[in-house]
């Protein structure tokens, strides 16, 4: 009997996150871009009720998504979509109310997100996705999930304004980072977790930048480069639309369930578990 095969036995809860297939980051790619525009719709047109009912309702959905006994796509992808409002809120008030210049925002939230994940190892010995299985790896995870996020949004906003690449210049420059941990991962030169962090973290910034191309007006250089002017609200009811219909066929299909935990935990949750898996 494997290690795994008596970690059911003894009764270990199954992962609480997708498999990593193309469909999770088509996924993660779109609710970076959601998050975007519906944080500029909800801030542009001062609905501020509605604002502080999204950040009740992605509250709600946390809590929904930690008392699942598994991965469920309904409530992980909506809780997702979520930080993806609330990351961008984040990084948009420090930076646009408080004032904070970007460059110290974006090194702010880098320092964050490092500073949880060496807590997370250092707690668990493990930041691989596949042993999110427990209540205390959840917490790291959606915690970094959040300062991602909020990196991510801040790293975007730096290099279209500040460093002045334009939405087009940072889909591309983005575009082309993200590829990278692939390939070095491909080529036996980067470890899986590290590969799955780095791109994980540049997703935002890649779907930010789309979003803000779609959605701002055509010549608005105010950050380096206009977009199309498709407007955000436009934006937000087509991107929710798919999202529907994408989460929709992930919670009747279950294409991205895991069945079992992949990486055993590096800390097995008993000594039976640990002696069967040596």
């Amino acid at each position: 009997m494997t290690g795994v095969d008596l970690q059911r036995r003894v009764g270990a809860p199954y992962p609480k996150v997708p498999a990593l297939t193309a469909m999770f980051w088509a996924v993660k790619l779109l609710t970076t871009g959601l998050g975007e525009s519906a944080s500029d719709y909800m801030a542009a047109g001062g609905h501020w009720i509605l604002l502080i009912l999204t950040v009740i309702a992605f509250a709600a959905t946390l809590v929904w998504q930690f008392r699942s006994p598994r991965y469920r796509a309904i409530p992980y992808w909506t809780a997702i979509l979520g930080v993806g409002v609330v990351g961008t809120i984040a990084a948009d008030v420090v930076s646009y109310v408080v004032g904070v210049p970007l460059p110290i925002v974006v090194a702010g939230y880098a320092a964050a997100t490092a500073a949880v994940l060496a807590l997370w190892y250092r707690s668990e010995g493990t930041l691989s996705v596949h042993s999110i299985t427990t209540r205390r790896r959840e917490r790291f995870y959606w915690t970094t999930v959040m300062c991602s996020f909020a990196l991510g949004t801040a790293t975007g906003d730096f290099t279209a304004g500040t460093l002045g690449l334009g939405f087009v210049g940072s889909i591309a420059l983005f575009g082309i980072a993200i590829v990278i941990p692939w390939i070095l991962h491909r080529r036996g030169r980067l470890h899986p977790v590290t590969a799955f962090w780095s791109a994980y973290v540049l997703t935002r910034p890649l779907g930010a930048s789309v979003a803000d191309w779609l959605l701002k007006p055509l010549h608005d250089q105010g950050e380096g480069g206009g977009g199309i002017g498709l407007g955000a609200g436009t934006v937000t009811v087509g991107g929710l639309v798919l999202f529907v219909l994408l989460v929709a066929y992930l919670a009747v299909k279950r294409p991205d369930v895991q069945e079992d935990t992949g990486d055993v935990d590096a800390r097995p949750v008993d000594a039976a578990v640990e002696t069967a898996a040596d």
